[in-house]
């Protein structure tokens, strides 16, 4: 087929069923808007999984010269011999202490980057201000108290922490919202599936004259469907891209620009997904659509323009 025939024949398609294309593109975008929101939202968990970890776990955080007020720090930073007194002591709370491993102040400023790379206060955090810590594994998590009385205002350690009940009940949350981004995502992609069917079924009726004409002639099944696969995939990667260009803009605007500098400003920080996460994310969705839109109406064409 010459590009400009298939181009002609595409055009005189799009231009007299406008409503219906018009129709393919919203519900594509939406389809895959609320899908990216819940792969995005799978990623917000796995980025607060990592900025949680001190908290999921027990984390014996270690004094640094900043805080010695605490009365354990009195003497400044922790030392090495009460590093492996901590260690020994570890080594005794067997087997309620299932693993541990030490976290170095350059280790853990690492990981701070990480965590925070889309924070605005994060050049303004030393990395002096990180602490070492150890980090606990316990065989029993609800014993946790056993290891907190045992370390707690021990010399060089500024603090035990253990938030796993807070941790649960946030991922809880955030899973069931991806969940249901997807569910609804599915919901829509169902009727995006329905709509391009019908489409094609109303564009065949509407343009049976030509495709008689072109049976008649000698013209391959390849031929007669490609300019009707050609507008639902136009139509479907008009909907995808803006689908991803309303997934920026939230994350852009709304999650590292507005909620990020509110955070900032509430004196709080928390590792939030970027624009670099949905870069990662799009390609899914625009090759999902394009192979969703030519699936669906090749399947189509083969039910309602017989060849």
């Amino acid at each position: 087929m010459k590009p400009g025939f298939l181009a002609g024949e595409v055009g005189n398609g799009l231009r007299r069923n406008t409503a219906m294309v018009i129709s393919v593109v919203l519900v594509t975008m939406v389809s895959l808007f609320f899908l990216g929101m819940g792969l995005l939202a799978q990623r917000q968990v796995d980025t607060l999984q990592g900025y949680w970890y001190d908290k999921v776990q027990v984390s014996i955080f270690l004094c640094t010269e900043d805080t010695a007020e605490v009365a354990s720090c009195a003497g400044g930073g922790v030392t090495e011999a009460q590093r492996e007194q901590l260690a020994s002591d570890l080594d005794g709370l067997r087997p309620l202490v299932q693993e541990y491993w030490y976290e170095s102040n350059e280790e853990a400023y690492q990981r701070f980057r990480e965590q925070f790379r889309n924070s605005p206060v994060l050049d303004n955090v030393p990395r002096e201000a990180i602490p070492e810590s150890y980090r606990v594994q316990l065989s029993d998590p609800t014993k946790y108290e056993v290891v907190a009385s045992a370390f707690q205002g021990a010399p060089g350690v500024e603090s035990v922490e253990d938030q796993r009940e807070v941790v649960d009940k946030l991922f809880t949350f955030l899973n069931a919202v991806s969940l249901a981004a997807v569910a609804l995502a599915g919901a829509m992609v169902i009727c995006a599936v329905l709509l391009i069917s019908t489409t094609i079924r109303l564009t065949a009726w509407s343009r049976r004259r030509e495709t008689t004409i072109m049976r008649m002639v000698g013209a391959s099944a390849f031929t007669i469907h490609l300019p009707f696969i050609v507008e639902t995939l136009l139509a479907t990667v008009v909907g995808a891209a803006l689908s991803v260009g309303l997934l920026w803009a939230m994350v852009h605007y709304g999650i590292a620009g507005f909620l990020t500098e509110l955070l900032a400003g509430q004196g709080g920080m928390i590792g939030l997904i970027g624009t670099s996460d949905l870069w990662l994310v799009a390609p899914f969705l625009v090759g999902g659509a394009v192979l969703l839109a030519i699936v669906t109406s090749w399947l189509a064409l083969i039910r309602h323009v017989r060849v």
